[in-house]
């Protein structure tokens, strides 16, 4: 996941609902602080970090489709000492940089992060980054200025009602129209209440 604050409540003891979460930020927005840097300003410090970074991703690519297991013990072989040199780096960049300076503020989020980056080396199935699921939510976020349109409060929510209906089916591999098509029918048809879940995205059938 990125910084967003508002995440941290999950991390607490005190969180309703159930135990603490432990969170796996994303390497990507890691990176992307560097290489705002090294964008704008050709930074040798940015680029070193860039490189380190690199060279764990590279790992990721060659252990890209084995199972959890597998990416485990590689991170473990692997990955685990690449880290552990890019922080011992980060620590040394922000003694050297001032933390107010444009470049100083990038190390600084990267170490407020740091036990949520490590998380991928703890299990198998953590992705490094959040592409994917970037990439998953992308439509919705692109959608959001039509539903700034919605007329009012309740449209506005049977907007997001649709919108997330839509986007499950998509992820599930079902082809939306026909998925909303028969759920509609088979609700004016009756289909009682205590089996909503049968019209759930990722059980519908195409046949029924």
């Amino acid at each position: 996941m990125d910084g967003y604050q508002g995440y941290n409540r999950l991390t607490k003891p005190s969180r309703k609902g159930g135990e603490p979460i432990r969170v796996a930020h994303c390497w990507a927005h890691a990176r992307r602080k560097l290489k705002e840097i090294f964008d704008r300003d050709g930074s040798e410090i940015a680029a070193e970090g860039l490189r380190q970074i690199a060279a764990i991703y590279a790992i990721e690519a060659d252990i890209r489709g084995t199972s959890a297991g597998q990416r485990l013990s590689a991170r473990q072989a692997r990955s685990a000492a690449l880290v552990e040199t890019f922080g011992t780096w980060l620590q040394a960049q922000r003694l050297r940089v001032s933390a107010k300076s444009r470049l100083g503020e990038k190390p600084g989020y990267i170490h407020r992060h740091w036990d949520g980056l490590q998380t991928f080396l703890s299990d198998g199935r953590v992705e490094i980054d959040s592409n994917k699921v970037e990439n998953l939510i992308r439509p919705i976020a692109l959608n959001r200025k039509n539903a700034l349109f919605a007329g009012h409060d309740e449209g506005g929510r049977a907007w997001g009602r649709i919108a997330s209906l839509i986007e499950t089916a998509k992820i599930n591999g079902v082809e939306p129209f026909a998925y909303l098509k028969a759920t509609l029918e088979a609700i004016a048809a009756g289909h009682p209440q205590s089996r909503i879940d049968e019209l759930l995205p990722w059980n519908f059938q195409p046949s029924s």
